[in-house]
């Protein structure tokens, strides 16, 4: 593939992933809004048990064979039969293990009405199973054009359902079939707007070939995510429900952002940066730019959070849930580097190490128990700080191996990302001190505060000629070109 069309293939899948990541989470995030009006801390927090759980279940579902036919350069029809059927299976075996495990699940929390609702959410299990193919489909062509409708709709009627039904009195029962409708209508549109079928044929030759990369990817993820939910399960077990009800609404906040650009940049750069696995200059090149460019946004929209949590939390969802703001602030300062470990280790997967990716994780997750200690014994805010810190240790444990394999060491990424960095200190430094001279309501500080973030993070960026604006600003303009004169 020639460098314009590669390019013109990640900028493309940059543009529709971003955009289906916002648009749903937006979508998901203003249903929040509403339901966190009408709803308890407590109700939420009664979701938020079951998510490691759920999250763990998933994990186990897709086994990592989703990122192996990505990575598959000649991935054919057999091969994706074979995954299909093989997480199909997994997925019937995963959801009768949760839903015989749920009554265990509600005595560890001394919930007894957890049984019925993981129950319930255990549905979602056996539905992704048999759509986690179809999507890899799609991302492996860099169709995420049609994700994004797939997803929005899935987002639009579930927030729809979830709304009327806490209307009308059904408490955390809306939560938890907001889950299962957003299951259900995106697995019915995945399988009616594609063309491809699975075949009735399983190959132990394709399965043996993908699961020696994927079982690696597998641990390696399982360990990933009962580490970031690991969080929900020692505040849900050690603290109240409504403690866990308002980390898991800051969590809402700060992934709105941080997951947006995490999530969209796994996605795309893992199957285009794939096609040029074998050429380090050009993988190196295309690496370099991703990283200027997306860590521009995220520090200046991760820091701009923390300044305006207060007005914010107080705007959106009202004063009952202030004790998030705190929460908020820290998730936003551990948060700001995930798109950072995710491109490192996109990398690794990408040059077929997936070895040294379980290996890192392992590594990394030990470094995590101390953390998870002090928080059971100090607090929540302790753990949070841990966190902060832990993110920026596996920032530099991933820099240095990926970095070594594409000749892109840690003090080069540094160097082409501390600008960014000290330009996100400096604005959110300015916007954050606007709420000690300005005594007026939370709303219109809020919208004050976001005025001047946007207004000197544009007049300081082209001042000083940054890289990463540019590339931002040439993929936004190149998609909306009305947009030239104001950026």
């Amino acid at each position: 593939m020639g460098e314009k069309s590669l390019k013109k293939k990640a900028v493309t899948g940059l543009f529709w992933s971003f955009s289906d990541s916002m648009t749903t989470q937006l979508v998901q995030f203003i249903a929040g809004l509403v339901l966190a009006r009408i709803l308890s801390p407590s109700e939420f927090g009664l979701v938020g048990m079951i998510t490691v759980f759920l999250a763990v279940s998933q994990s186990l579902v897709d086994s990592g064979f989703g990122q192996a036919l990505i990575r598959k350069k000649d991935a054919d029809d057999l091969d994706y039969s074979t995954v299909f059927h093989f997480n199909f299976i997994t997925g019937i075996v995963i959801f009768l293990i949760f839903f015989f495990s749920a009554p265990a699940i509600a005595r560890f929390y001394e919930q007894p009405e957890l049984t019925d609702i993981a129950r319930v959410l255990g549905i979602i299990i056996l539905i992704n199973a048999t759509v986690v193919t179809q999507k890899t489909r799609l991302t492996k062509s860099v169709n995420f054009r049609q994700l994004m409708k797939v997803n929005l709709t899935a987002a639009v009627i579930s927030g729809i359902v979830a709304i009327v039904l806490a209307l009308n009195g059904f408490g955390v029962w809306s939560l938890v079939w907001r889950s299962v409708t957003g299951s259900i209508v995106q697995a019915l549109i995945l399988w009616f707007s594609n063309r491809w079928v699975p075949a009735l044929r399983f190959s132990r030759e394709s399965f043996r070939s993908l699961f020696s990369f994927g079982s690696r990817l597998l641990v390696s993820g399982l360990i990933d995510t009962v580490y970031r939910n690991i969080y929900l399960l020692i505040i849900g077990k050690f603290f109240s429900a409504a403690e866990l009800g308002y980390y898991t609404r800051a969590d809402q906040f700060s992934r709105l952002a941080s997951q947006n650009l995490t999530g969209t940049l796994q996605r795309v750069s893992y199957p285009v940066l794939s096609m040029v696995q074998d050429e380090n200059d050009r993988l190196k090149a295309g690496y370099r730019k991703l990283i200027i460019s997306t860590m521009f946004v995220t520090f200046i929209m991760m820091l701009g959070m923390a300044a305006v949590a207060r007005p914010m939390i107080l705007t959106l969802i009202g004063e009952k849930w202030l004790p998030a703001v705190p929460y908020l602030q820290l998730l936003c300062l551990s948060a700001m580097l995930f798109p950072l470990h995710a491109l490192n280790l996109n990398i690794l997967n990408v040059k077929g190490r997936s070895d040294l990716f379980l290996r890192l994780e392992i590594i990394k997750k030990i470094l995590a128990v101390p953390v998870i200690v002090v928080g059971i014994f100090s607090g929540i805010i302790a753990m949070l700080i841990g966190m902060i810190i832990l993110s920026f240790a596996g920032y530099f444990i991933n820099s240095y191996y990926s970095g070594r394999l594409i000749g892109y060491p840690v003090g080069e990424q540094l160097a082409d990302i501390l600008p960014s960095f000290i330009l996100g200190v400096v604005v959110s430094l300015a916007v954050f001190s606007l709420s000690y001279f300005l005594t007026i309501s939370p709303v219109l500080l809020l919208v004050i505060q976001i005025a001047v973030l946007l207004a000197m993070t544009v007049f300081l960026a082209r001042i000083f000629r940054m890289n990463g604006y540019s590339e931002i600003r040439q993929i936004i303009t190149d998609k909306i070109p009305h947009l030239k004169n104001i950026l």
